[in-house]
């Protein structure tokens, strides 16, 4: 298992580590230096993160507010964490870069494809924040999207949970882990990997897919390095 570049899919609720909501400065930090293991191999990483530590789209239009501008706030809520995990980076010493979808030219870059492939190659950490840009898509989608432009070899999506069950391991303990399954087979059996705008996506380009724990301290590059870790999702 060899990859020159990843494209890997946070959540925001990963950021808050143990509080309510908001930012974790020390997860912050453990996440920095976890990518940073990986890019002194010469892993080129491009990051997409969630915004749901700060405010959901979708829960927002489920309390009665307009869905279209809620997910405008939680495009924001993206680029608000983007620019954490940018300041958790650069303290760490590695070179990075803030692209968004939405323009807010005083704090990043504009998503410009090809300027984001020439940041890769120099080394430098991408995230994209933003989504893609439009409401009613999610990070997910946001993530395979980008991983496709930058021609990523697989998404590694962190997660709190270290692969792909037949149920949630947190509220059934008879729940099993898959070590490998097809994107049929998680069709066929209703698992949840990512929405199934984003999944159908990556299955349509044959995108591999790694869902892991990014949590756990050093998983990211025992991942990168070859071990068998979480659980991988191909044709």
């Amino acid at each position: 298992m060899k990859f020159k570049r990843i494209l890997l899919k946070l959540s925001g609720e990963a950021l808050m580590g143990n509080r309510q909501y908001g930012i974790d400065p020390e997860r912050l930090s453990e996440y920095a230096n976890d990518i940073k293991s990986i890019t002194a191999k010469g892993i080129e990483v491009a990051i997409v993160i969630g915004g749901g530590n700060i405010f959901r789209g979708v829960s927002g239009a489920s309390n009665g507010m307009d869905r279209v501008q809620g997910d405008h706030m939680g495009m924001l809520a993206t680029v608000i964490n983007g620019l954490a995990l940018q300041g958790a980076l650069e303290d760490a010493g590695i070179p990075t870069r803030l692209q968004t979808a939405i323009k807010i030219n005083e704090v990043a870059e504009p998503f410009i494809r090809r300027k984001a492939m020439r940041h890769l190659e120099k080394g430098r950490v991408v995230i994209f924040g933003g989504g893609t840009g439009n409401p009613y898509f999610t990070t997910d989608s946001a993530a395979v999207l980008r991983a496709i432009e930058i021609e990523a070899d697989v998404i590694l999506k962190g997660t709190r949970v270290d692969g792909i069950y037949t149920a949630d391991p947190e509220k059934d303990t008879d729940a099993v882990k898959f070590d490998h399954i097809t994107f049929d087979d998680v069709l066929r059996k209703g698992l949840k990997v990512m929405d199934t705008t984003a999944f159908t996506l990556s299955q349509e380009n044959e995108l591999p897919i790694i869902v892991f724990d990014m949590n756990k301290k050093g998983n990211l590059l025992r991942l990168i390095s070859g071990e068998k870790i979480g659980t991988r999702v191909n044709l």
